[in-house]
């Protein structure tokens, strides 16, 4: 069974942590090679779940002020928090005509999504800590959270749409519980990039912090909460209420995608690959951007 040793523990992924000041459990992405959505990081996000509900039911024995009530998420990497789905995987599912693996990808994503989305079993508060890129799945990743902390150098946009296809693991819904669903569907469809003042003007960004400063915020936002905690999780609960996001629409939101990613054109399948180049080149010059060519092993 897998335990969290010095309450910190590292898979390949993701390095997941507790910090009992806080209350929290902490999930950094590790991000070895491209800082995107793989396979392997479904994987190691769908373990680390799966942890949280056993540390959790662990955790009740606890008198109630050191019971475990957040979940934040974060990136270790330097200026980006997620540059969102795995490109080179969709390329190669896309071409092949591969619907069952590219449903099963989205489908786990939407998953996970979810579990974050409603706190887990232990419903917990969600955090999102985003100090750098956090685009495509990376944007729609911090906006599961409850509460988004970005850092002013912090950048956040939508791409799908230079490739004819768009955001389906739950980016209008999520952005629709924060802002209007017309200027949702504005900023997805206009394929921008948003500084992170933009969005907290907006109302997307809950608290913007100073370039470096976001650990910091993090610190203050969960200890402000701690002192009136009842109101806090009050108003957690009355957003939801107010505005609430289904399994089932998330679903069949992801299902639409698949059927639009297997029918796009070649030439949309060009930009893509375009895009997947640019992005391999960035991050390790000496690669061979060639599409992975399996989902699981």
């Amino acid at each position: 069974m897998i335990s969290i040793m010095d309450n910190r523990m590292q898979l390949e992924s993701i390095e997941l942590g507790i910090n009992r000041d806080h209350q929290a459990i902490r999930i950094r992405f590790m991000h070895p090679g491209r800082p995107v959505i793989t396979s392997s990081f479904l994987k190691d996000l769908e373990a680390a779940q799966g942890l949280m509900t056993t540390v959790c039911e662990q955790d009740q024995a606890r008198v109630p002020a050191e019971r475990l009530r957040y979940l934040v998420l974060s990136s270790r990497l330097p200026g980006v928090f997620c540059l969102g789905g795995d490109l080179g995987l969709f390329l190669e599912l896309i071409r092949n005509g591969d619907r069952e693996h590219l449903t099963e990808y989205a489908h786990t994503c939407m998953e996970i999504a979810h579990r974050n989305l409603s706190g887990g079993d232990a419903r917990l508060c969600t955090i999102s800590v985003v100090e750098g890129e956090a685009l495509g799945g990376g944007f729609e990743m911090a906006l599961v959270a409850d509460t988004v902390i970005a850092e002013k150098r912090a950048r956040f946009g939508f791409p799908e749409t230079q490739f004819g296809l768009f955001p389906g693991m739950g980016a209008f819904s999520f952005l629709a519980r924060r802002i209007s669903p017309a200027l949702a569907k504005r900023m997805i469809t206009s394929g921008n990039i948003y500084t992170a003042a933009e969005l907290y003007e907006m109302g997307v960004v809950d608290l913007l912090a100073e370039d470096g400063k976001a650990e910091e915020m993090l610190h203050h936002y969960i200890k402000r909460r701690q002192s009136r905690e009842g109101g806090y999780f009050a108003m957690d609960k009355i957003m939801a209420e107010h505005n609430p996001i289904s399994r089932e629409e998330l679903f069949r939101i992801v299902d639409l995608w698949v059927d639009t990613a297997l029918n796009l054109p070649e030439k949309n399948l060009t930009m893509m690959n375009y895009l997947f180049r640019a992005q391999s080149k960035r991050w390790d010059p000496k690669a061979d951007a060639t599409p992975v060519s399996r989902m699981r092993a």
